[in-house]
């Protein structure tokens, strides 16, 4: 944002959009453009002018990174830190554990959610890199906006929304006997109508023993549009098959990280996964536009777990969220409101003889108003209930109904005083309410958790130059009644193992982050980001201890340069300080040792041909990619080590 892009990247993102720009020279150099994104505010807005963190990966960084899923897209980005236990990434933002980013950091897909009702990951391996426009990424709390869960931060994946007719076909290969074909397609029925379609499949042996996996899915999308009204229908299956590898003890993964661990033979984990969604937006004048959005997933997840116990489990959500926005104009600029509601059933049924049914309902009011033409503020407010209808074979075996409700405000201001400064503050309420898994594992003095509830306060300064820009930002974020897993909690009645989960002591997390990049040439482009974090309890037994599997310091830096017209070089390093293994609240043990990856990527293109080479880990570095503390003897799950791609794509 604010540099300008190379040759090479202005063709890499042409080919990604479906067409081609004119490259012609310029006697001038323009000045930063605003990018346009829906992450924050529902609706269209520019980061800029925005009183909040946004990070926007386009389509040019996500083709030079030569990355090949949205892991390994995302891994340094704007601080987060990834979490893999070989079954699939988590996405921590701002200070949280691998269990816990789960629930506290939301992950959507063109602004649906893909977070789940129970404590199982997003399935983000569902999304093909081929199918994305762009990612989004606010940094911090949007309860306003988000509501549920938006408490480190929200990722929004933009998909493709082609308007003319042409596609593209991949094919790549790798270490672990990796295969990957990918394919993405439009139609231009007539000047309003398009069809969209787009599926992968990929197959690995995966860096461990008894890890490889089979993952396909597909898509398909009716689009309408006109100068006043929008309108799509979309339909999705995702199917993956994974091998499951247990955690390894110390003296194992010292030896050989890639062996298989204790465990069953057999152990694997299968998710089929439906999904179903339909948008109608209407602009009524110049001012006001409605919408709304209806979503519905269905999910099927059978396995043999490394403990040797099957399982058949189903969950389901329907959503309906209707909007209104404003966009009116005064002598200051734009006053801007958007107000809706979010209505969600979603319903899990697990072999274990747990079930629940949550409703959730919630209404929400945001407006963005102009004092001046460089000043304005943003106020909002939102209210929240959820309903849980629990049974548990164990813990609720008549049932039981919990009601609770939550709210969240925010206040922010945002100056502008030139197209080269930005400066804002802001303060974001958030709450999350207990999954099912959390709510039928509780002590038995215990029936029902709190909500979790907080609130972020940021400050902010971008700078924005011909070829520099830069974001600063410092943050603190407190937190009441943290939903965490407690091992040392009274163990709930039939309980299977130690610990339960419970409404946690209070905690703070302090934060600064820097990210810079700089045009050094038209051919060369540098960026540096670090990130800090100190992030303790603040009351009970384990006041002023370190929350677990929180990296102090971590960064990233990468170049990008242009070996000539057709050939650019992207190298990166990822930074992960030391932490505390997950679990280690009391701070017990060890510290994780810090770790850095370098990931390095080739590519070439040409006309419509386009070629890369990836090199992941390229150093082979070993590390702790998810780990448990117990006193009895930790759990760690390893990092992949050296993994090299070779993709070849055409564009038609």
């Amino acid at each position: 944002m604010g540099t300008q892009p190379s040759k090479i990247a202005l063709l890499l993102g042409a080919c990604l959009a479906g067409s081609f720009p004119a490259l012609a020279e310029s006697s001038g150099t323009p000045g930063p453009v605003d990018e346009t994104i829906t992450v924050i505010g529902r609706s269209e807005n520019t980061p800029i002018n925005i009183a909040a963190n946004v990070n926007v990966i386009d389509a040019a960084a996500i083709e030079l990174s030569g990355a090949t899923n949205l892991t390994e897209l995302l891994r340094g980005q704007s601080g987060i830190q990834v979490s893999d236990s070989n079954s699939g990434a988590v996405f921590a933002m701002r200070g949280f554990s691998a269990s816990q980013a789960v629930n506290n950091t939301l992950i959507l897909i063109d602004g649906r959610r893909l977070n789940n009702i129970d404590i199982a990951a997003p399935s983000i391996s569902a999304i093909g890199l081929n199918q994305v426009e762009r990612v989004e990424i606010l940094s911090g709390s949007a309860g306003v906006l988000y509501g549920d869960q938006a408490v480190g931060g929200v990722i929004n994946i933009i998909t493709k929304a082609p308007k003319d007719n042409g596609g593209s076909l991949q094919l790549s290969g790798g270490s672990f006997d990796t295969f990957e074909a990918k394919a993405e397609g439009s139609v231009a029925i007539n000047d309003n109508w398009r069809l969209y379609g787009a599926a992968n499949h990929l197959k690995s042996d995966n860096y461990r023993d008894h890890n490889a996996s089979k993952t396909s899915s597909v898509l398909g999308r009716l689009q309408y549009d006109d100068e006043v009204q929008q309108f799509f229908a979309e339909a999705s299956h995702y199917d993956n098959h994974r091998e499951l590898a247990a955690a390894l003890n110390e003296e194992q993964i010292e030896e050989d990280p890639t062996q298989a661990g204790a465990l069953f033979n057999d152990a694997y984990l299968h998710e089929m996964t439906t999904a179903a969604r339909t948008g109608y937006q209407r602009q009524l004048n110049d001012a006001w536009s409605l919408g709304a959005d209806l979503n519905y997933s269905d999910s099927l997840i059978t396995g043999l777990s490394t403990w040797n116990t099957t399982r058949r489990d189903t969950r389901s959500l329907l959503e309906f969220k209707p909007k209104a926005v404003a966009n009116i104009k005064t002598d200051n600029g734009p006053l801007k409101l958007v107000t809706g509601l979010d209505l969600s059933r979603g319903e899990s049924v697990f072999s274990n003889g747990r079930s629940n049914v949550q409703k959730l309902a919630s209404a929400y009011l945001q407006a963005t108003v102009p004092l001046t033409d460089s000043f304005s503020y943003v106020v909002g407010g939102r209210y929240a209930e959820v309903t849980d209808e629990l049974v548990d074979a164990s813990a609720y075996p008549n049932g039981i109904d919990l009601d609770q409700d939550a709210h969240a405000f925010e206040l922010g201001l945002n100056y502008r005083p030139n197209q080269h400064h930005r400066f804002y503050l802001r303060a974001d309420d958030n709450f999350r309410f207990a999954k099912v898994d959390e709510q039928a594992y509780t002590p038995a003095s215990i029936q029902g958790l709190k909500p979790q509830t907080g609130r972020s306060y940021e400050a902010g300064w971008d700078l924005l130059l011909e070829q520099n820009t830069l974001r600063v930002s410092a943050y603190r974020l407190d937190l009441e009644d943290e939903i965490v897993f407690d091992p040392s909690a009274e163990t709930p009645v039939g309980g299977s193992f130690p610990g339960a989960n419970v409404n946690a002591d209070a905690s703070r997390r302090y934060g600064v982050s820097a990210d810079w990049d700089w045009q050094a040439t038209q051919d060369l482009l540098l960026g540096l980001e670090y990130n800090y974090i100190d992030a303790e309890f603040t009351e009970g037994v384990n006041e002023g201890k370190a929350l677990s599997w929180v990296a102090k310091n971590s960064g990233r830096g990468y170049v990008s340069y242009d070996v000539y017209q057709h050939l650019q070089l992207f190298v990166e390093g990822v930074y992960t300080g030391e932490r505390y293994m997950e679990g280690d609240n009391a701070n017990q043990g060890d510290k994780l040792d810090a770790y850095t990856l370098a990931n390095i990527a080739i590519n070439y293109s040409r006309d419509a041909w386009l070629a890369s080479l990836r090199v992941d880990n390229l150093l082979d570095k070993e590390y702790v990619s998810s780990g448990y503390f117990s006193t009895w003897g930790s759990g760690y799950y390893p990092g992949t080590g050296r993994a090299l791609r070779l993709t070849a794509s055409y564009r038609f």
